[in-house]
């Protein structure tokens, strides 16, 4: 997202915890490279900045951006006095979590511990609460550990571990194009159309924990910090930041190619409307290109 504001590198220096995830992923051999070269991937000492933003995240309250933009910033407590005064919709047509942004273990323990103190009063969610695994690994990983199964229970829905609404790749029947409605998700961006192709759509990007409580309350003015659900309030949930049995990897579905592709057949029907073989090029004569003209 850095190249959005105008950034031509974005860096995060190395950390611990950055340590731990890749041994946990069996890269234990990349961490021990990344600490013999900790000054290539740390800002230089005394570099001189343009500009120096400093945040507290102790101070830092839950926020949800939005709609249309991921930097039209709100808190819980503003966002329902912009809301009416814009006529933004206030009820949350549906919610999603995950994909590559927000679907770590520790996104995905702290959304199932949500689910289940609602669960323990009887709730269950009122609006599609869709769940994007980011990864095989996290999507085998959650199954194994009954995560998955928390959410089903919730009235989740788990979805393929692809990109998925995320990029648009979601068919979605409920809402008709050009009906205005709310979402929210703890996706990474939210320009006009982006996640199902409605420019009606008005879709507020925050945090796993923010989505998963508005799947149960189908509103945008709840704050679960000061509201509560039918007499049920909501506990700040914790995670956990690695598996205890470790990764799951999941399937292997990898292909290697052919040692010898030259008798390799696609087979793609005449009628598709959507995939064609393309004629392969003239084999190059060997000579050089004469009299051509360069664009510039």
């Amino acid at each position: 997202m850095g190249a959005e504001i105008g950034a031509t590198t974005s860096i995060f220096p190395y950390t611990c915890s950055m340590s731990e995830y890749l041994k946990a992923t069996n890269r234990g051999a990349m961490a021990e490279e990344c600490e013999k070269n900790l000054n290539l991937l740390s800002p230089d000492s005394g570099g001189r900045y343009d500009q120096t933003i400093e945040i507290n995240l102790c101070k830092l309250p839950p926020l949800i951006n939005g709609p249309f933009t991921p930097d039209l910033c709100n808190t819980l407590e503003t966002l329902p006095v912009e809301a009416e005064k814009n006529d933004w919709p206030l009820d949350v047509s549906a919610t999603l979590i995950g994909s590559c942004t927000n679907s770590s273990y520790e996104d995905m323990t702290r959304a199932a511990d949500l689910c289940q103190q609602a669960i323990k009063q009887g709730l269950k969610v009122k609006v599609p609460f869709l769940i994007t695994p980011g990864s095989e690994q996290i999507r085998a990983t959650i199954e194994r550990d009954g995560i998955a199964d928390i959410f089903r229970s919730a009235g989740g829905i788990i979805l393929a571990n692809a990109c998925g609404p995320c990029i648009g790749q979601w068919d979605r029947q409920d809402i008709s194009h050009g009906t205005p409605n709310t979402i929210v998700t703890s996706y990474n961006r939210n320009f006009t159309k982006r996640n199902d192709g409605n420019p009606k759509t008005h879709a507020f990007v925050t945090s796993p924990d923010i989505s998963t409580v508005m799947a149960f309350t189908g509103r945008l003015d709840f704050n679960p910090e000061k509201d509560s659900l039918d007499g049920f309030r909501f506990q700040a949930p914790s995670g956990t930041f690695l598996p205890n049995k470790g990764f799951d990897p999941g399937q292997d579905t990898y292909q290697p190619p052919a040692d010898d592709g030259s008798n390799v057949v696609v087979n793609i029907s005449p009628n598709s409307a959507r995939l064609q073989l393309l004629t392969p090029f003239k084999p190059w004569n060997k000579n050089d290109i004469e009299a051509a003209i360069v664009l510039i």
